[in-house]
């Protein structure tokens, strides 16, 4: 076993002897495209996606030197291809992250020829080594008697963490798959992982013969992206854990028509360690996050203000060039947080939204640390207009309420009931530090428009706020109290604060009243 040829099957027994959830179906994609005109596989996904894991089980399956033992109770055992490709390839496997520390001053594009000349050579002693690496590689696959599978684990560490050979890399890249004879004559097949999908060059991929899979069009590769609902059902029965906490904070990314998606990196962290709570701020792109919620592009700090609150924001993802400098406008830089796993979209109607309570709490954290006046302006706001709900201050609230009414964070079309509460979301935006908010909250015999939740342990009295359009504010009071919204929080909170906040279209003008029952 070697390094960068055939490394075997020592990282995929590693993970399935820990909690394990069987993603094997992906290979069965993969066999389908083996020595046809789709070898060439690109899947982008964001960090702490699985990326890694499924790199080392291809490598595993694939590999002559891996231990074909390991697949027999999976699931791909149950394919046709199964059998037909286990085991049978020379794997030339990049871990790009690895090889980048391993390089040190060379070059890296030399130190990837050269390296794995090196392990071909010790591997077949009749092979001569080409001044081109293309061509030693065709006579390797020649003598070897079968051509290469090749594999490359984040492929766009390069781009990301050293620009500056962005060109000479994506270059070595197209040289290996070009899509002439010299491709067809080296690989049988190739699988690459990333975050970012594959460097545009001007309108183009930079490498243009690959299929390319990302977290926007994942198509078949869907159900290998994360967790289903499925899996993630099975891992709390089977472990003791609460599976509607489980969902509330790892849940939430769209992709397709597929099941719910959960983020693995975490749901496998709480299940080890028996603690729901986030595991994304460990991630190197959680570092990342403010530097990206700064850049105040085309109104930007409006449209992060209202996914903080729970609004979903229109984005078009087709003219980002994917890479992390290049931000022309606010829709390169929403994509980018949806390839990074901030946000997710729904195709469908162009939206992007936050997943979950585990990303809501990364955007909590850094919504203080913003540098943009009209940010802290509105927090402030928000501050003031928590401490005057609780305190009963109804025109306060109202005036509040109005001015987010007038302020660019609000609909640009206000006119019915759902643009007051994207208004209201808005202005409690400083309830996301305290509290969980709830929407169309089941209570009593009826459902509440919004809920807010204090956390745990915390002195806050919950908020159940109704809305009213062309109505009475005084009515919206009576309605919670008729309905009797506040019965589902009365086990869990010493004080409930009742809040009815109406809209008249006429007089253009908000009220409010309030009320507090113990």
């Amino acid at each position: 076993m070697g390094t960068y040829l055939n490394p075997g099957s020592s990282g995929f027994e590693s993970i399935r002897r820990g909690i394990y959830v069987d993603k094997s179906g992906l290979i069965a994609l993969i066999n389908d495209t083996i020595e046809t005109s789709d070898k060439l596989t690109c899947v982008s996904r964001p960090r702490r996606f699985g990326k890694s894991f499924a790199a080392q089980m291809l490598c595993a399956y694939y590999d002559k030197t891996g231990n074909s033992a390991l697949f027999d109770d999976l699931k791909i055992a149950e394919y046709k291809s199964y059998r037909t490709y286990l085991n049978k390839y020379d794997v030339i496997y990049l871990d790009m992250t690895n090889i980048m520390g391993e390089a040190g001053t060379e070059r890296l594009v030399s130190f990837i020829r050269r390296k794995v000349t090196e392990e071909l050579l010790e591997t077949c002693p009749d092979l001569k080594e080409d001044e081109s690496f293309s061509a030693t590689l065709i006579k390797a696959a020649e003598l070897l008697g079968n051509k290469f599978i090749m594999i490359i684990d984040e492929w766009d560490a390069p781009l990301r963490e050293s620009p500056e050979i962005q060109k000479e890399y994506l270059k070595f890249l197209r040289t290996l798959f070009k899509g002439s004879g010299t491709t067809d004559k080296i690989f049988a097949a190739a699988y690459m992982t990333g975050i970012l999908p594959i460097k545009k060059d001007g309108s183009q991929s930079a490498i243009s013969n690959f299929q390319e899979y990302t977290i926007l069009e994942p198509d078949g590769f869907a159900e290998y992206t994360g967790f289903s609902e499925t899996e993630v059902r099975d891992l709390c029965r089977k472990y003791g854990m609460n599976f509607e906490e489980m969902k509330r904070w790892y849940d939430g990314y769209v992709l397709d028509d597929s099941e719910p998606t959960y983020n693995p990196y975490s749901v496998m962290n709480a299940v080890k360690r028996k603690k729901i709570r986030s595991y994304w701020k460990k991630t190197s792109a959680a570092e990342a996050l403010q530097t990206y919620i700064d850049i105040n592009k085309d109104g930007l700090q409006e449209e992060i203000i209202r996914l903080i609150s729970g609004e979903s924001v229109k984005v078009d993802p087709e003219e980002f060039e994917n890479d992390f400098r290049t931000f022309r406008s606010r829709d390169d830089v929403l994509t980018l947080l949806i390839h990074l796993g901030y946000l997710t979209y729904m195709e469908k109607d162009s939206l992007a939204k936050i997943p979950n309570e585990e990303i809501r709490a990364e955007f909590r954290k850094l919504l203080r640390r913003g540098k943009h006046q009209k940010l802290l302006e509105l927090i402030r706001a928000s501050d003031q207009l928590l401490e005057d709900t609780i305190h009963g201050n109804e025109e306060a609230v109202a005036r509040a309420v109005e001015k987010v009414r007038d302020s660019a964070y609000a609909p640009a079309f206000y006119n019915d009931e759902q643009a007051l509460r994207s208004a209201v979301r808005c202005a409690y935006i400083t309830c996301v530090d305290q509290y969980m908010k709830i929407e169309e909250l089941p209570s009593g015999r009826g459902i509440a428009d919004i809920v807010y939740v204090p956390f745990q342990d915390s002195r806050l009295p919950a908020l159940v706020i109704e809305l009213k359009w062309n109505k009475s504010a005084k009515g919206a009071v009576a309605q919670i109290k008729d309905r009797n919204y506040p019965a589902v929080l009365e086990s869990y909170v010493k004080e409930i604060i009742l809040v009815g906040i109406s809209y008249n279209e006429t007089k253009k003008k908000h009220t409010c009243v309030i009320e507090k029952i113990r």
